[in-house]
């Protein structure tokens, strides 16, 4: 005698479990169920994921802010160095100054570095460290009128802030 295979799913709908439940309404259910958690889980690895790469550029960001901050300090000081006054016997050493300063210039520019703009714009004590507060005759209040150190910006975040003079009122 031959005998038909029984196909589970056939059997599982003509026999009805407790409550008139039959065993393909619980697979069906069971079905659903790990669908939607598997959902859930690609969702939260997704975000998981995102949050890692999120962490891991601000993290760079922050190592690179920090290395170009020392990094402006040192061209503070060739700043400084090309402000001062050189006996001509010292023009060659000038020269050779200004190619680093400018060198350096680039650099921080490639990087993404910016100034601040600071003269003649009105005082933001966001990019602005105000040192000093001045009567100047002709400039209106809370105009920045001197510059003692330029601020510096990496796209959007302060690097450091620009240290300005500011007018006064009469």
């Amino acid at each position: 005698m031959s005998e038909q295979p029984i196909d589970p799913q056939d059997a599982a709908e003509e026999a009805p479990q407790e409550g008139g439940v039959t065993t393909a309404d619980t697979l069906q259910k069971e079905r659903d169920d790990l669908y939607d958690r598997l959902l859930r889980k690609t969702a939260e690895f997704d975000n998981f994921r995102k949050r890692v790469d999120r962490d891991r550029k601000d993290m760079i960001e922050f190592a690179a802010a920090d290395v170009l901050s020392d990094l402006i300090a040192i061209v503070d000081d060739f700043d400084r160095a090309l402000a001062a006054d050189a006996p001509p016997e010292a023009q060659q050493f000038r020269t050779g100054v200004e190619l680093i300063q400018r060198q350096l210039a680039e650099l921080l520019k490639k990087r993404g570095v910016s100034t601040v703009e600071a003269l003649g714009a009105d005082f933001d004590p966001h990019v602005h460290q105000a040192v000093a507060y001045e009567e100047v005759p002709g400039a209106r209040e809370g105009e920045v009128v001197g510059v003692m150190a330029k601020g510096y910006k990496l796209g959007d975040r302060l690097l450091r802030p620009a240290l300005v003079k500011v007018a006064k009122a009469s």
